[in-house]
């Protein structure tokens, strides 16, 4: 695992009574924080929850004091970003999308094109969020920078999607204003499992295509 080196301080502000905020210019070095300060095990902090450039630091007050737990992140060396995730899902793909053409032709792409550029670079979930299992892929081609639909309409459970700078699958039928490009039948969410969401913040996920 390749790594460079981090040259940023955080700002913090807080949030709330029982919050901090860190800003961070990406969020490759959202991950870093997270990564750091859970090491740290500073006392009070009790969740830690990554964004796209954000990182949210929350605390009990009753294990240790907001002006503590801020001196104690001010002081936490994050030595290096890792340039690549420790786990890796790849997940089939047929693309069958209701929105590949228009993808297709607002991107200036043959719809062929569409597929190979949202294979061939590996994405990163930078944040979960909006629905439990949903989780917010970053790092794509970014030909692929697509607008939401002007209006929102039920979406399977299963359809991988473009909207902004993300690409997501979603893990249930809900409402949704997403690009649809295909669909998979990996299960996104399984409330059975341990771990019931299965991607995870700073996840690595290859897209790979398989026949309709």
């Amino acid at each position: 695992m390749r790594a460079v080196a981090v040259r940023t301080t955080p700002t913090l502000r807080p949030c709330g009574d029982t919050g901090l905020l860190l800003e961070l210019p990406d969020n490759r070095l959202v991950h870093a924080y997270a990564a750091a300060v859970r090491a740290a095990r500073v006392a009070g902090v009790v969740d830690i929850v990554p964004a796209l450039d954000t990182l949210l630091v929350l605390i009990d007050p009753r294990s240790g004091s907001m002006a503590d737990v801020e001196a104690r992140l001010r002081e936490i060396n994050v030595p290096d970003v890792a340039e690549e995730s420790q786990r890796v899902l790849e997940l089939p793909v047929r693309y069958d999308g209701e929105d590949l053409a228009w993808v297709a032709e607002h991107c200036g792409m043959e719809e062929r094109e569409v597929v190979a550029a949202h294979t061939s670079t590996p994405w990163r979930v930078g944040f979960c969020g909006f629905a439990p299992g949903f989780a917010y892929l970053v790092g794509g081609d970014p030909r692929l920078h697509v607008p939401r639909r002007a209006e929102p309409r039920v979406v399977p459970a299963g359809a991988v999607a473009l909207a902004g700078q993300f690409s997501s699958v979603y893990p249930r039928r809900s409402p949704g204003g997403w690009q649809l490009l295909g669909h998979t039948d990996v299960p996104m969410w399984d409330t059975s499992a341990e771990q019931p969401s299965l991607l995870l913040p700073g996840d690595q996920v290859v897209f790979r295509e398989v026949a309709p």
